[in-house]
């Protein structure tokens, strides 16, 4: 009688303390920064420009990283980057507050030069215009469908940003996002001479970026699929569906890399499970 009745107790006091666990170990995983290292090596990248740091920071969705982002800005910092970038959805259509955005922004800009294109989210903001005319002020490059050549001594990379589709068709029903990237890629990239990277929200057109012939892409939107199982990755993510092809880390085809954030806030599902927000340092090397 007494070992059920201790079994009775026991059991969901067991229960009971591996769920507040699980509760305790999710909500640390939600707000515990990380850093990810990638090195992209290739014979095309300038040797001037071997060793560059590129910086990646996306899907902020207005969250804070510690007062005013000082955790976020920290790391930033102390991984001493020649360049960030930010791939979209650094604010959100839901729940919009710019002022966290452009805060953040505005002490960004004093540890490296910053360059910007916008999410899927920019594109359902009513005060988008006043938005990126806040961060050209402050001394951000909005990238808009177009390309600007990064110089180290007498040699050069050329960075292009493309606008999120959702600012010229909304919801894609037939398909044509691929065709259009496709068509201002090849109206940017006008000469294969120089090494090319490309800042585009949305990693499912990988197919596009390769075919266009892009050396390296940064991309984010999948969230790293909100929750990442173990031994499968990534659940479910924007434009992709249930077990996101393209949801986290760097893929290769060809000669075309892109890396992929898992970015850094949520937005229509509040939390991210086994899958923290995270910064990526990219180092180039030459040959």
């Amino acid at each position: 009688m007494r070992k059920r009745l201790s079994l009775r107790v026991f059991a969901p006091l067991c229960a009971a303390i591996l769920l507040s666990c699980l509760v305790i170990w999710t909500i640390w995983g939600n707000t515990a920064l990380m850093a990810s290292s990638v090195t992209i090596s290739g014979n095309q990248i300038p040797d001037s420009f071997s060793g560059f740091r590129i910086a990646q920071v996306s899907d902020l969705h207005n969250a804070e990283f510690g007062e005013n982002n000082t955790e976020l800005l920290q790391m930033l910092s102390e991984n001493a980057p020649d360049i960030i970038v930010i791939t979209g959805d650094l604010v959100d259509a839901g729940h919009t507050d710019i002022d966290i955005a452009l805060n953040f922004v505005n002490e960004a800009v004093q540890i490296a030069p910053v360059y910007y294109v916008t999410g899927n989210h920019e594109a359902s903001l009513p005060q988008y215009d006043e938005f990126k005319a806040a961060l050209e002020r402050i001394g951000t490059t909005v990238l808009e469908d177009r390309a600007i050549q990064l110089q180290r001594g007498s040699e050069q990379i050329m960075l292009i940003g493309l606008s999120d589709p959702d600012f010229t068709m909304k919801g894609d029903i037939f398909g044509e996002s691929s065709s259009m990237f496709c068509t201002k890629l090849e109206s940017l990239t006008d000469s294969k001479s120089s090494y090319t990277i490309l800042l585009s929200h949305r990693p499912e057109l990988f197919e596009t970026y390769i075919n266009c012939g892009v050396d390296l892409v940064f991309s984010g939107h999948a969230h790293g699929g909100q929750f990442r199982l173990p031994f499968i990755g990534g659940l479910i993510a924007p434009d992709q569906g249930l077990f996101p092809r393209y949801d986290a880390g760097l893929y290769t085809e060809g000669s075309t890399n892109m890396v992929v954030s898992r970015g850094l806030g949520n937005s229509i599902i509040p939390f991210r499970f086994n899958n923290r927000p995270e910064i990526v340092f990219v180092e180039l090397s030459a040959g």
